[in-house]
């Protein structure tokens, strides 16, 4: 089945009142996107969360990120802030794959990372909470959110 169809096929089951929830199919092919994915980009002033999710990338056998850098402050305005950057990124990109990280909600709400696909579709996420609750570096956190947003959609560590 492909990414398109897969979408489409889910809608019309909710649509109809025949969803009964996710499928392998539908994971697989969410999985697929993911490994296929040419373009891939982070939007980030600085290379610390690029370095740090190439490395999760490379743990879990995936083609590696670029950095986009642009200025996302003012997605701090929006409601899901990270959110609001994978959009600005998207919006200023040729991307497949857009990994972005940021504050989740409202001051104090904890961190998200999030993977959207070139239409801006959500694919899977991380969560943190608030720095002042888990004390992880950011690096520590990033890490962690990646791995966990990875690991939702069935991916694993390779072995190596």
């Amino acid at each position: 089945m492909a990414f398109e169809k897969m979408i489409k096929n889910a809608f019309e089951e909710s649509r109809n009142n025949c969803r009964f929830g996710d499928t392998i199919e539908e994971i697989t092919e969410i999985q697929d996107y993911i490994k296929n994915a040419e373009k891939i980009y982070i939007p980030n002033k600085n290379g610390i969360k690029v370095e740090v999710l190439n490395r999760v990338l490379s743990e879990y056998g995936l083609p590696s990120a670029e950095i986009l850098q642009i200025n996302t402050n003012t997605a701090d305005t929006s409601r899901i802030p990270a959110l609001a950057k994978a959009y600005m990124a998207l919006d200023q990109s040729d991307a497949d794959l857009i990994i972005a990280r940021g504050r989740l909600g409202i001051p104090g709400s904890g961190s998200l990372l999030i993977f959207i696909d070139n239409k801006g579709r959500i694919l899977t996420a991380g969560t943190s909470p608030s720095h002042l609750i888990h004390k992880k570096t950011i690096e520590e956190a990033v890490y962690k959110e990646a791995s966990e947003a990875l690991e939702k959609i069935g991916f694993k560590k390779i072995e190596g």
